[in-house]
């Protein structure tokens, strides 16, 4: 379970969240809401990647502060950009980098990059350049890089932004097969039709809290307002 008690978040004297107090069991779980209403903050404090100026943010009752690592290993982070996650210049590459950097055993390395490169339709693209990558085989390969480290639960910040229609539907689908628990910032209101929960922040609060059914029709009219 993620919980966040009394979380507030500034940025200088920007306050960019406030009084934030949830508790996210659900399997499926989407943040959605205006540009700037603070929903990647959101995202960020979920694994340590921020920290709250007031509050607390735990994990499976780890506190962010004090064992931010261990929260990352349990979390993992996927950005709308796949651009900021791929540091290799090759497939495999980028894929073995995270359990190469936890000093894990050659074989278990080689055993998980293999699985997850199967898993996300990458491995006849092994040993392609990542910069010849398509948006949707990035994005895949920001994902595969996340999952080869076998987190407990994913966090992503607007993952099918930048993919055109037939790569976000093949995005949306693997994602919906996960057994991780996902917590997803989105713009895409058809996707997440039918997750559990969906968070509708607006000016750094969270401005509903329900199922999808209750908060879209909302969001969309807080939007027109």
């Amino acid at each position: 379970m993620i919980e966040l008690t009394h979380v507030h978040r500034r940025y200088g004297a920007v306050e960019v969240l406030r009084d934030i107090d949830l508790r996210i069991a659900e399997r499926r779980v989407a943040v959605i809401g205006a540009n700037g209403s603070g929903k990647s903050t959101f995202a960020r404090l979920l694994n340590g990647l921020v920290l709250p100026s007031e509050g607390l943010v735990t994990v499976d009752g780890i506190d962010t502060r004090r064992q931010a690592a261990a929260v990352r290993r349990r979390v993992g982070f996927v950005f709308q950009n796949p651009d900021h996650q791929i540091v290799f210049p090759v497939v495999e590459e980028d894929v073995a980098f995270g359990p190469k950097n936890q000093k894990l055993p050659k074989d278990e390395v080689a055993r998980r990059v293999d699985a997850i490169l199967e898993r996300t339709g990458l491995a006849r693209l092994r040993d392609r350049p990542t910069h010849l990558l398509s948006g949707g085989e990035k994005q895949m390969l920001a994902l595969a890089g996340v999952l080869v480290m076998e987190p407990a639960r994913l966090v992503l910040d607007e993952p099918l932004t930048l993919l055109d229609l037939r790569n976000r539907r093949r995005v949306a689908a693997f994602l919906d097969a996960l057994a991780q628990p996902l917590v997803m910032v989105t713009h895409d209101l058809d996707m997440i039709a039918g997750w559990d929960r969906v968070l509708v922040f607006d000016e750094g609060r969270v401005a509903m809290d329900a199922v999808p059914a209750e908060a879209v029709p909302f969001y969309r009219e807080l939007m027109s307002r």
